[in-house]
């Protein structure tokens, strides 16, 4: 079977550390339970990257290469390129992904 290489790229980073640093002020051990589960969704896609669907938001305005996973409210946004998988997101799934992107792309 084939593997993929993951690269979680900086956005990703940000927004994993971001989310653990948040939860870990609250409770340390469900801080450590969301980044299990994060980290097991993305490395689930080593074997299977096609498994997440297209991204709705972006589907709308033609963007077709996004897929996102679910985990918990948090939504992990990532493209495939030959034999990687990029993992661009990850963000909170009750937040609005338009103005998060926006956000993201003044930072450029």
């Amino acid at each position: 079977m084939k593997k993929y290489v993951i690269n979680i790229l900086p956005f990703a980073e940000d927004d994993l550390f971001e989310i653990v640093t948040y939860f870990k002020d609250i409770n340390p051990e469900v801080s450590k339970n969301i980044y299990m589960k994060i980290k097991g969704r993305i490395n689930s896609l080593v074997e299977f990257p096609e498994k997440g669907s297209l991204v709705p938001e972006l589907e709308k305005q033609g963007f077709l290469k996004y897929r996102q996973l679910i985990e918990g409210n948090y939504r992990i946004i990532y493209s495939i390129l030959e034999d990687s998988v990029f993992i661009h997101l990850i963000v909170d799934s009750r937040r609005n992904l338009e103005t998060i992107l926006i956000k993201k792309l003044q930072r450029v």
